[in-house]
């Protein structure tokens, strides 16, 4: 797993981190952007995520993945594929961020591969205050699904996992920034 972490790291480096005056989702500004996206959607991001993800859940007791739309639909993904390729199979499932509108008028897609009060885990790129996933974790659980932990490629260290935790939501993370800085430099 260490070798996948570096060449994650290298990779997300070369794709995703742009350093610069940003202002994020959240509202605050920042001296860097980290564009997950860049990297989860391209062939061997989405796999290296997918595998240190799926690594990280392997002995959960989970019967499922799932994230808020957009940044966690690449991440999805990758965890659904690898895990069918490992025999131990997630499905995903998508949250919307406003109601369908129409139809069921749901905010979960996939939800037909899952049954009421099963443990799922949530997926994120990026945390920062950890407000999104807050959202994300109350519209999963209206849903009907219990949340066992939440996952993120990077956490910013800037009170997302502390929120979280004030929610009663456990947040793990492949990288913290300076770990990606550190990673990829060894």
């Amino acid at each position: 797993m260490r070798q996948l972490r570096a060449r994650l790291a290298k990779l997300l480096l070369a794709k995703s981190y742009i350093e610069g005056e940003v202002v994020l989702t959240s509202g605050k500004k920042s001296d860097y952007y980290f564009d997950c996206k860049q990297t989860a959607l391209h062939p061997e991001g989405a796999y290296l995520i997918g595998s240190l993800f799926f690594e990280m859940l392997r002995d959960e007791d989970i019967a499922g993945v799932g994230g808020m739309t957009l940044g966690a639909d690449p991440l999805v993904t990758a965890v659904s594929l690898v895990s069918y390729t490992r025999d131990k199979p997630y499905p995903g499932f998508i949250v919307r961020k406003t109601s369908k509108g129409h139809g069921t008028n749901q905010y979960l897609e996939g939800l037909a591969n899952f049954s009421a009060g099963g443990r799922v885990a949530l997926l994120e790129d990026v945390v920062t205050t950890g407000g999104t996933l807050l959202t994300a974790c109350a519209r999963v659980a209206d849903a009907g699904l219990t949340i066992s932990g939440v996952y993120c490629v990077l956490d910013r260290e800037e009170g997302g996992a502390a929120n979280l935790a004030a929610g009663g939501f456990d947040l793990k993370s492949i990288f913290t920034r300076k770990a990606l800085l550190e990673a990829a430099q060894g």
